[in-house]
C-alpha cells in the first residue's frame, strides 16, 4: 500500500471511532476499522480505501487474526492504531458488581494494552504512532464514575509509561483526553437502575439522567471532535493532547509543572 494507514478500534455506528475512521479516509489514508461486529459499521462499507475487519479487544484469537490481516495488506507495517473501543459505566462504589467492573477493565484497560502488543511489530516497523483514547474522567471525582475513571485514567498511565519506552525506537504515542463528546456512549443507559438497598435509589432519576447525556451539558459535535483529533494526532504531537468540551478546562487545573521525563531520574 502507497498511502499511509491506520487501524481504529470500537468503529460501530453513531460513535468516535466511527467519526475518526471517514476523517482519516478524507485525508487519504487507508483505514482499517474494526468492531465487534462487522455489520455494525454500515456507515463506513461502502467507502473507498477503507477495510473493515471483526475485532474484539477482550478477544485474543480475533486480535490475532486482525493483526495479521493487516500484516499481509501492507506488507507488514501500519503508521497509526488507534486505540478507541472502550465502555462508558455508571454506579455509585458501594453499589457495584465487581464481576461487572472486571468485565469494564478488560474492555478498556487489558483490551487496548493487548491490542497494543499484537500491532506492535507492525508500528515500530513504520516508525509509526500508538494513539489512545482517555477521558477527563479520569482527572476528576465525578460521582457515580468511579471505576470508570478509574479504568480510563489506567489506560492513559500504561500509555504514558509505553511513550517513554518506545522513545528509543522512533515510536510516538499520542494521548487524546477526551472532554464532552456526542457518541453512543450515552446510550447504553436507557434501563439503568440501582438496586433496591441502594443509598442513592431516591435519585436513581438523577443518576441515569446524567448517564444517559441528559444533564444539560454541552456536547462537542463527533465530526468536529474527530477532525481535530486527526490534525493534531498526524502531526505527532505526542503526549497528551485534550479535545471535546470541557477538556481545555480540566487541562487548565491538572497540567503538571515538572516534566515526566525529569522524574525519571528521581524515581
Amino acid at each position: 500500500m502507497s498511502s499511509e494507514t491506520v487501524l481504529i478500534t470500537g468503529c460501530s455506528d453513531g460513535g468516535i471511532g466511527s467519526a475518526l475512521a471517514i476523517i482519516f479516509q478524507e485525508r487519504g489514508f487507508h483505514v482499517f476499522a474494526t468492531a465487534r461486529d462487522i455489520t455494525k459499521m454500515s456507515n463506513l462499507k461502502d467507502l473507498p480505501n477503507i477495510t473493515l475487519l471483526a475485532l474484539d479487544v477482550t478477544n485474543g484469537d480475533t486480535i490475532k487474526t486482525a493483526a495479521a490481516s493487516v500484516a499481509e495488506k501492507t506488507g507488514g507495517t501500519l503508521d497509526y492504531l488507534v486505540n478507541n473501543a472502550g465502555h462508558n459505566h455508571f454506579m455509585p462504589i458501594l453499589d457495584e458488581n465487581i464481576e461487572v467492573t472486571k468485565e469494564l477493565f478488560d474492555i478498556n484497560v487489558w483490551g487496548p494494552l493487548a491490542v497494543t502488543q499484537a500491532f506492535s511489530p507492525l508500528i515500530i516497523q513504520a516508525k509509526g504512532s500508538f494513539v489512545f483514547v482517555t477521558s477527563i474522567a479520569g482527572y476528576g471525582n465525578t460521582p457515580w464514575m468511579g471505576t470508570y475513571s478509574a479504568s480510563k485514567r489506567s489506560i492513559e498511565i500504561i500509555a504514558d509509561h509505553l511513550r517513554l519506552e518506545m522513545k528509543p525506537f522512533g515510536v510516538n504515542i499520542t494521548m487524546v483526553v477526551t472532554g464532552a463528546v456526542v457518541s453512543n456512549g450515552q446510550t447504553y443507559f436507557g434501563d439503568f437502575v440501582l438496586p433496591e438497598n441502594s443509598l442513592y435509589k431516591r435519585i436513581e432519576d438523577t443518576i441515569a439522567a446524567r448517564a444517559r447525556g441528559d444533564d444539560g451539558h454541552s456536547r462537542m459535535p463527533t465530526m468536529n471532535y474527530a477532525a481535530a483529533v486527526v490534525d493534531e494526532t498526524t502531526k505527532r504531537t505526542g503526549g497528551k493532547i485534550w479535545h471535546g468540551d470541557y477538556a481545555e478546562m480540566v487541562k487548565s487545573v491538572n497540567s503538571p509543572t515538572v516534566p515526566q521525563e525529569v522524574l525519571v531520574g528521581l524515581c
